[in-house]
């Protein structure tokens, strides 16, 4: 078999490594990039970081040859590939015993859940065997089309856009082989249960369910055509291309299965899924300003499958309980509610159902994962990309918070802490100048100047039920705490926030109320009668506690902030790993480059910044002491015992190579390697010498065991003739 790459002149396709580009700017990396996509060479490197283009059609380089290629592979000695970067975090671990994790960033439809998937792949391949250890690698696999099914959605931009983020954590033994693992969700995009932009559609799992079925399903479930259902009608994209719901509700029952889930489990879970799309049928009509069932005969169905009483869940939907006291005494006041206060207690069920199912289904997978070994683990975040949409609400503004976030360990880790070591190790170096996007998240999540997520939250504490008028109280404080920093404008509707990405213009209607994200006691109350187990199961929540005073609920931006710096503390105690995800074009077409479109990608992922980072930095650098401990083998003199300082080891080790000061810098406390071909060439000469002494100790073993097997043959001899002078005296006597 003939490598896709090795079909064709390499030179014709720019370069694999844009450090090397001979003109660094935004232009040229585009050039580069747009060269490479076209001859259908989607990946590209800036150093250790892997740039990856959506081919949009499946490419012929991700087989088994490809992985016996790159496994085991030194850096940089293949063309780039997202093999290579899982590969080297694989190997990385198991030799630094150090948790490893990739960032996978990128705009939606840039191809982020495509690369994690492969990651995930070829590590579940090149590590360990046996049935215990396949069985952990199901699991961990087919923990994503579960998942999909349940997070995933066509958008404008993709049609298997991740609409929630996860981060899988995959665990290792000592050894390498895969022991178990863990999932953390968050950000999940619940509204898109009750409603849709135009051309987008809700969760695959209702289509799946809808398409999929058997009809003695549907019929139990009262499954019926699509468009009957008032959730899904807001769609026109019912059919989507590249997309068989039919044939993906077989895979998401397996997944389900894989995860331990039994049948009775499974059918529960359809059921409820089947629940909510009866709930969202139900239609209120407007009866002396209140609001009354239209047709309750509607109210059946989703009764029957979540096992409430019918009356029940028709007076939970259009009243309220409030609970009062006058000086000792304490009462209730149920009060009717409003047309548009009814149609949000529906909306409000209907999602913190499908979302507390959802968290059922993730921590089922845990389950399936859970491990007492303790080692290293190598993580991979899979996140929305960052969004700019005509309209753009609460969810956007969440989405580029957390985006935000993850540009912001990039430009820690790549730019700002790459400079500040060399500035801390005395190293020669030329400042780069780059954006540093500290001042957009501060503007987002401060406390003092309060930011907008504070005075939301302060908004928020003062809304009691639905209020028209709360998003523009909303708005004009927004505009009284940050009108006059430079990266936030106020607009008509909303307000703007210049991003490191771009400027995103946000409608500031149902922010308070998606913020506020509560579920009254009284439906959680409804929930909680269901005369069926795994319903109950899904609201816990003690009510009625006799507490006097009541905390502040959690707020979703609270949630969310608390969620991304977790995250963000975990990430930066693993050794990082990049791949930036480039989306070529919005028609979703094969061989379709938009040079704007991705000439704007390259400048808000700070491409050319990287490169120039890389090209002025240094490709390894390592403590003395780790340094001397890995090559002291290199020479006799600091092999097996140097008696200098390991600096001064280091140092010896390679002047004894001949590398002159052109190759490294030494630091206070570390030494810096300019070139991978230095690093190379270290790497060649301990192999050698281990070979050299592997076969030194093959020959004094060997002449140890024939000197063993010469001394026993003698001994056989001399016993040999002892036992027959023996023999002969006993005769003669």
């Amino acid at each position: 078999m003939v490598y896709h790459w090795q079909s064709h002149n390499v030179k014709l396709s720019g370069v694999d490594d844009m450090v090397l580009l001979t003109k660094v700017s935004e232009e040229a990396i585009v050039d580069n990039l747009k060269k490479r996509f076209m001859d259908d060479y989607i990946f590209t490197c800036i150093g250790p970081v892997l740039v990856s283009v959506n081919p949009f059609k499946q490419m012929p380089y991700f087989g088994e040859k490809e992985v016996e290629m790159y496994q085991g592979a030194a850096p940089f000695e293949n063309p780039p590939h997202i093999y290579a970067v899982a590969d080297n975090m694989f190997r990385n671990m198991i030799i630094d015993n150090e948790n490893q994790c990739v960032i996978i960033s990128g705009e939606s439809g840039a191809g982020k859940t495509v690369a994690a998937k492969y990651i995930m792949s070829y590590i579940a391949r090149v590590s360990g065997g046996g049935a215990r250890v396949q069985r952990v690698k199901d699991v961990i696999l087919q923990s994503n089309p579960l998942l999909e099914a349940f997070g995933n959605a066509k958008t404008v931009r993709n049609n298997n856009s991740s609409r929630f983020g996860k981060y899988v954590e995959m665990q290792f033994s000592g050894g390498g082989q895969p022991e178990g693992g863990r999932v953390s969700n968050f950000l999940l995009e619940k509204s898109r249960v009750t409603s849709q932009n135009f051309g987008e559609r809700s969760f695959h799992i209702f289509y799946q369910l809808c398409t999929g079925s058997s009809q003695q399903t549907k019929k139990d479930l009262g499954i019926t055509q699509m468009d009957y259902y008032q959730y899904l009608s807001h769609s026109t994209s019912n059919k989507v291309e590249g997309i068989n719901d039919a044939h993906d509700y077989q895979e998401t029952l397996k997944a389900m299965k894989v995860m331990g889930l039994d049948e009775k489990q499974q059918a529960a879970v359809l059921r409820t899924v089947a629940a909510i799309l009866h709930l969202g049928n139900i239609v209120f009509s407007e009866k002396g300003n209140y609001a009354q069932i239209s047709q309750t005969s509607l109210l059946a169905f989703p009764s029957f499958l979540l096992e409430i009483e019918q009356q029940n869940l028709n007076i939970k939907l259009t009243s309220r309980r409030f609970d009062s006291k006058w000086g000792n005494e304490e009462d209730s006041i149920d009060v009717t509610l409003t047309l548009e206060q009814a149609s949000y207690s529906k909306d409000a069920l209907a999602k913190s159902i499908y979302a507390r199912l959802f968290d059922f289904l993730v921590k089922q997978v845990n389950e399936a994962m859970q491990t007492t070994i303790e080692g290293c683990n190598i993580g991979i975040l899979d996140i929305y990309g960052f969004e700019i949409f005509e309209q753009n609400g609460f969810e956007q503004f969440c989405i580029n918070f957390v985006n935000e976030k993850l540009q912001q360990i990039f430009i820690q880790l790549t730019l700002k802490a790459e400079q500040d070591e060399y500035i801390a190790e005395n190293i020669k170096w030329t400042s780069i100048d780059y954006f540093n996007n500290q001042i957009v998240v501060e503007l987002m999540e401060s406390r003092n100047p309060p930011g907008v997520f504070c005075v939301l939250d302060d908004v928020c504490a003062t809304l009691h039920a639905v209020n028209k008028g709360i998003d523009s109280d909303l708005q004009k404080k927004l505009n009284t705490a940050s009108g006059s920093h430079p990266h936030f404008s106020a607009t008509t509707e909303g307000f703007m926030i210049k991003h490191y990405a771009g400027s995103v213009t946000y409608n500031v209607e149902g922010f308070c109320d998606r913020n506020r994200d509560v579920l009254f006691p009284d439906l959680v109350e409804l929930m909680q009668s269901s005369k069926n187990v795994f319903v109950r199961s899904l609201f816990p929540e003690e009510l009625n506690t006799g507490a006097k005073t009541k905390s502040r609920p959690t707020t979703a931006g609270t949630k969310i902030r608390t969620q991304a710096n977790k995250l963000i503390s975990k990430l930066m105690l693993s050794t990082p790993h990049y791949i930036r995800c480039i989306k070529p074009n919005e028609s979703k077409r094969a061989k379709d480059f938009d040079y704007d479109r991705v000439k704007h990608q390259v400048e808000y992922l700070g491409l050319r910044e990287n490169i120039r980072v890389r090209r002025a930095g240094f490709a390894y650098r390592r403590t003395f002491d780790k340094f001397l401990k890995r090559y002291a083998i290199v020479t006799k003199e600091t092999w097996p015992h140097w008696r200098g300082s390991d600096k001064e080891g280091a140092e010896y080790i390679l002047c004894k190579l001949g590398l002159g000061s052109s190759h490294y810098q030494i630091g206070k406390t570390k030494i810096f390697v300019k070139a991978p071909e230095t690093l190379f060439l270290l790497e060649e000469q301990r192999e050698r010498k281990f070979n050299v002494y592997a076969r030194i100790i093959q020959r004094a073993f060997k002449k140890y065991f024939a000197k063993r097997q010469h001394e026993k043959q003698k001994e056989e001899a001399i016993a040999l003739v002892y036992g027959k002078k023996t023999k002969e005296n006993i005769f003669i006597k």
